[in-house]
């Protein structure tokens, strides 16, 4: 039949032909496939080339909120939306609410891809979007070009062919206490995100850390104790830096995680990081780094003003970022130091071996996981007036006085 012809030729075309958002052939391809099919997807060749794409991605190591991170990165904004919708279908056909590893369902929550949408992906995602045949269908080839070309990376989670059989979730996991205080540091540090007074920004994320450090120090306590389980927990994580100053982001985030003994590896051209290290550890990095960055942004701001510098002064800028970064570390590590001591004192426990242990069941993981891991540093030219603005703007920085958020 003639519409199952056309539906098999969208299909061909879109898994033989690789066409960037770049490549001078998109719009020639687009307009093609427009006046093959006005309607976008009418046959649902399109939505069955995606599907297959994505689980390409899958199997090279890609999570739900590694892809939506990369396409918008590199086909467009445009693609985030029609790349959820078909997470959430490929979730639904999977029955990854049940089946799929804890880590992967939170990300579909975050996503919104738990919701229940159409089997019929593009055609719907271009009714509601409402884009003419042509914007639509140059989406669809950036999407799907992306997908294809998402290089492999480390698997850090079972992907979907790795899953068992459908099993219901039990409430009350181990880590469940973690879980409260994390939904209340995160309470807090939205807040503060969202105030337009830095006073009160600051005051919430002081307590925000030290919610953070009292429950780090507890955990170590607890693993102290003559009841702690044999082994050591060890979790990983990825994080999403976005442009601009993707390195210069990555330092800071380097310099919050060594602080809080948890290991980090970078993919350099993605903007994506891996945390691996304790789970309340790793937590707790991840979310002291979003707060820096909001506080990192707010003194970058606070000083390009004085000094009249321009918008386009990238190198004062990165250059701020990294003095700040290093200076934040070297705050941190001091804070981990005398809250070590502080708690150590405080409950006649020596804490230094069971960090060590903790430190060491990292290490064991981290080389499992990344053999080939790799240290490098940036040769980047610096601005000494950033650099050391950036430092003092470190200096300020609310990271808790009488407490790290650390053990």
């Amino acid at each position: 039949m003639p519409g199952m012809a056309n539906d098999a030729w969208i299909h061909g075309l879109l898994v033989d032909r690789l066409v960037g958002p770049d490549d001078p052939r998109l719009a020639a391809t687009a307009s093609e496939l427009a006046a093959r099919d006005p309607s976008v997807d009418s046959g649902g060749g399109a939505t069955r080339a995606l599907l297959a794409a994505l689980d390409d991605a899958w199997e090279r190591g890609w999570q739900p909120a590694d892809v939506v991170h990369a396409v918008t990165r590199e086909a467009s904004q445009r693609s985030g939306p029609l790349a959820v919708a078909l997470i959430a279908e490929d979730a639904r056909l999977r029955e990854a609410a049940s089946r799929a590893p804890d880590g992967w369902v939170e990300q579909l929550r975050e996503l919104g891809a738990l919701q229940p949408g159409s089997p019929a992906v593009v055609s719907t995602w271009h009714r509601s979007h409402g884009r003419a045949p042509l914007e639509a269908w140059r989406v669809v080839l950036s999407l799907v070009t992306a997908l294809r070309s998402l290089a492999r990376i480390d698997v850090l989670m079972p992907p979907p062919s790795r899953w068992g059989p459908v099993a219901p979730r039990r409430a009350g996991e181990p880590g469940s206490d973690d879980a409260r205080v994390l939904r209340r540091i995160r309470g807090l540090l939205s807040k503060a995100e969202s105030t337009e007074f830095p006073e009160e920004a600051e005051a919430l994320t002081a307590k925000a850390q030290e919610l953070m450090t009292r429950h780090a120090v507890d955990a170590a306590l607890l693993d102290a104790g003559p009841s702690a389980p044999g082994g050591r927990a060890v979790v990983t994580r990825r994080v999403h830096v976005e442009d601009p100053y993707v390195r210069a982001k990555m330092q800071l985030l380097g310099a919050v995680a060594e602080a809080n003994d948890v290991r980090l590896v970078w993919y350099s051209t993605l903007g994506i990081a891996n945390l691996v290290g304790a789970p309340g550890d790793v937590a707790a990095v991840e979310l002291l780094f979003t707060s820096l960055l909001l506080q990192v942004a707010q003194a970058l701001s606070a000083a390009e003003r004085p000094l009249g510098r321009p918008s386009g002064s990238r190198t004062f800028r990165r250059s701020f970022l990294l003095g700040y970064a290093h200076r934040i570390g070297e705050r941190l590590q001091t804070a981990r130091r005398r809250a070590t001591e502080e708690a150590a004192a405080a409950h006649g426990v020596d804490l230094l071996p069971v960090l060590r242990s903790r430190q060491v069941a990292v290490e064991e993981r981290m080389a499992e996981l990344f053999p080939r891991v790799r240290t490098t540093r940036s040769r980047a030219s610096v601005d000494a007036g950033g650099w050391y603005a950036g430092q003092a703007a470190a200096e300020r920085a609310d990271v808790g006085h009488r407490r790290s958020s650390l053990h």
